[in-house]
């Protein structure tokens, strides 16, 4: 088994079980927004795929499908639960809590991009483009959840564990300060 396949497998074990937890909570609420986040991430994918922005040259099935199913029916849908039902309750603290998210996901497909045959950009695609659609993705569906999902079905983060020296705070800042710096770093490799 190459790296690519095990990275899949573990990619989508990881989207089931979060998933699973939370769908869990409320099945009804949580089930129907993974179906729609599913369905939507199947079609964006299938459409930049189709204008040859990126391709997948290692798959799961390769035979059936020119993208990755498996990883956008799992994993994708997996952030938006994530999303939706952890989100602070205001939007001013929604953007560093999907900004930790984005950044992470960003991560992971740069390291995709890099180090694995999991996916290539092509025609007018680079990260620039993935940062903007993970954004206009998980914005939309936390929109979106916040009307499928009801609020006592939520557990909001608290906002005071955004504030200077809390849990959340360092977190997220850790996060988003590495991931930076490695943006920088790739950057730096690529042009230099």
């Amino acid at each position: 088994m190459s790296k690519e396949v095990l990275i899949i497998l573990a990619s989508a074990l990881g989207g089931i079980v979060v998933s699973v937890y939370i769908i869990k909570q409320q099945w009804r609420q949580y089930g129907l927004l993974f179906l729609v986040s599913a369905l939507v991430g199947n079609g964006l994918c299938a459409i930049f795929v189709f204008l040859d922005f990126y391709s997948f040259p290692v798959r799961l099935f390769p035979n059936m499908t020119v993208m990755p199913v498996t990883a956008i029916t799992t994993v994708f849908p997996a952030y938006v639960l994530v999303g939706v039902r952890y989100s602070p309750k205001r939007w001013p603290w929604k953007i560093p809590f999907y900004w930790g998210i984005v950044h992470v996901g960003m991560f992971l497909e740069t390291y995709a991009l890099t180090r694995t045959a999991l996916i290539q950009y092509d025609f007018k695609w680079d990260l620039w483009d993935s940062y903007t659609w993970w954004w206009i993705y998980l914005l939309l569906f936390e929109w979106i959840g916040g009307r499928m999902v009801s609020p006592d079905n939520r557990r909001p983060i608290s906002v005071r564990s955004f504030y200077f020296g809390r849990w959340a705070w360092a977190v997220f800042h850790f996060i988003v300060i590495v991931t930076i710096f490695l943006g920088g770093y790739y950057l730096g490799r690529v042009s230099g």
